[in-house]
């Protein structure tokens, strides 16, 4: 099965704002220790932008989790 863009952007967005509220950050506070603006990893986590690699890979360092598990469960 072949994710489509769109649906491919909201289920990492959705898995980092389950990490996050598993790690029980607020957007606010992670956007801050990641150095990502607010406004960016909003729009991350609701699935409406199609981030770089490079930002998840700061997400995944600030959340103290390895890359691979926010894109668990993917086809």
């Amino acid at each position: 099965m072949t994710l489509m863009k769109e649906e491919f952007c909201t289920k990492v967005g959705y898995r980092v704002r389950e990490l996050r509220v598993n790690k029980k950050l607020s957007i606010e506070k992670l956007a801050l220790e990641a150095g990502i603006e607010y406004t960016q990893l909003s729009r991350i986590e609701l699935g409406r932008i199609n981030t770089s690699i490079y930002q998840i890979y700061k997400i995944s360092k600030t959340l103290e989790v390895t890359m691979p598990e926010i894109f668990l469960g993917f086809p």
